[in-house]
């Protein structure tokens, strides 16, 4: 770094400190540092209680797969012995990634990205101090982009991050990303909060993030997000970038929601989310100055579960909700998120707008029901959905697969590779609405459809929001 560049850094945390001291001087006074202790000012003080507690995460995953001769790559081969014909060959391919973790806990307890580790045969820790650790996972939540893991301290206790209020950043805070960018070591970048609650980057189910200019690559993932209190307030998950590398734009999972994934999975090792039962759309300037709202805020609900707990709440469609537990809310997304970081068992107090005044209504933080039940079936038979797991669609099995609450009927949740629904094109999430005419209600009443003689199947599926029906002969 050269002197320009460390008098312009010191130039600006004086400036900082001057504001956050209260000093009165105006902006136009901002002045070049005057000693060598302003000189001086540096994050080392923070970095070396933060770092120890970021490691970096290896994992080796074995690839199985089987490969043929190449000599049954030649027509002639092909034509005397068919298509199907030749000696498989047994061969394992390793692939290694790597990314980064935050210990959380002194015995041990690391949170990561889910992506860093999904699929690892074996996940080695490597700590600050270059000793290496097996660890094995607690638990992992696709739908945050989180994973926790474990590893034996042997007693020893574990130099952590406690977890920071996310709530509490403003924009311009600064911040440090700490991680293991492609490989290189632990490395420490700084930056400023840029812009908080984002919720259409469209990383994970639950998008909700700090998004930050300090510079992340891959290998950053998982690593900490710290404030300048020393505290953990985000994990680095994600950048935007056209080349790969930062372009300043970094996406961080809020301490928040961090905290309330780490109490679900070490709670049994399930993770389980307060179910709302509600759902609806961001305000626009239209809707406001129809609704009488001052600006466009809020959430305007457009579906409530019958029996619900927003419905026994007293909430329905055409109010807005504008804020859960104080916390404003302007979107679907963001109504989810505030409503998954509280934990069940408890209530939650909602601002409502509705006819022009505020009222205040208080919902039971509830686990989804699983109404009716799954009954998880593989089926069989000389039918098209042979071969194909399906199950009734409930709130619970909604939301573990991070799907619309809202939807009913039966959906295919694996294919058995060869069999006749998986020739037929079906596919993991299409939801059965009909065969032959009639609406297709539960498992039983599918299979019962389906023993049904029949010369063709007229089949009608609901596959990401489109209706797609085909026949299908005998």
């Amino acid at each position: 770094m050269g002197a320009s560049e460390c008098f312009r850094r010191a130039a600006f945390f004086t400036a900082v400190l001057l504001v956050v001291a209260g000093s009165g001087v105006r902006a136009q006074e901002t002045r070049a540092p005057i000693s060598r202790a302003e000189l001086q000012l540096s994050f080392a003080p923070l970095v070396e209680k933060a770092a120890p507690a970021v490691v970096n995460i290896y994992t080796r995953k074995v690839q199985r797969t089987r490969s043929f001769s190449p000599l049954f790559d030649d027509p002639f081969f092909r034509r005397f012995f068919g298509q199907g014909f030749g000696l498989a060959v047994p061969r394992e391919r390793v692939q290694n990634s790597l990314g980064s973790g935050v210990i959380v806990r002194g015995d041990g307890l690391v949170v990561t990205n889910h992506h860093v580790i999904e699929g690892a045969d074996e996940i080695t820790l490597v700590l600050f101090d270059r000793r290496e650790f097996d660890a094995e996972l607690v638990g992992s939540d696709e739908r945050t982009d989180l994973a926790v893991l474990r590893f034996d301290t042997g007693g020893e206790t574990m130099p952590f991050l406690r977890f920071g209020d996310s709530d509490a950043l403003k924009v311009g805070d600064l911040v440090l990303a700490i991680g293991n960018p492609f490989g290189v070591g632990q490395t420490v970048t700084s930056g400023i909060v840029s812009a908080l609650a984002r919720t259409q980057v469209g990383i994970s189910d639950l998008n909700f993030f700090i998004q930050t200019d300090a510079a992340i690559n891959p290998g950053n993932s998982g690593g900490a997000l710290v404030g300048m209190d020393g505290a953990l307030v985000g994990v680095n998950s994600a950048i935007y970038s056209k080349t790969g590398g930062s372009l300043g734009i970094g996406f961080a999972i809020p301490a928040n929601m961090v905290r309330s994934v780490i109490a679900g999975v070490t709670d049994g090792g399930r993770l389980v989310r307060p179910w709302f039962g509600a759902q609806g759309q961001g305000v626009t300037a239209e809707i406001a100055s129809s609704l009488g709202l001052d600006r466009p805020r809020g959430v305007l609900i457009s579906k409530v579960f019958p029996g619900g707990p927003a419905d026994r709440a007293g909430l329905g469609v055409g109010d807005v909700v504008v804020a859960v537990n104080g916390k404003a809310v302007n979107d679907d997304e963001a109504l989810k998120f505030r409503v998954a970081t509280l934990q069940v068992g408890g209530t939650a107090e909602l601002k409502v707008w509705r006819r022009g005044r505020e009222h205040r209504l208080l919902v039971e933080l509830v686990a989804a029901p699983e109404d009716p039940p799954s009954e998880v079936t593989e089926l069989s038979g000389t039918h098209p959905f042979s071969g194909a797991t399906v199950a009734n669609m409930s709130p619970a099995l909604a939301d573990e697969l991070g799907r619309d609450g809202f939807e009913a009927g039966v959906i295919i949740l694996q294919l058995r590779r060869a069999s006749t629904a998986d020739r037929l094109r079906f596919r993991v999430g299409d939801l059965v609405a009909s065969v032959n005419g009639t609406r297709i209600e539960s498992v039983r009443h599918l299979k019962a459809v389906m023993a049904k003689p029949a010369k063709h199947w007229r089949i009608t599926i609901r596959r990401n929001g489109k209706t797609l029906s085909r026949i299908i002969e005998r």
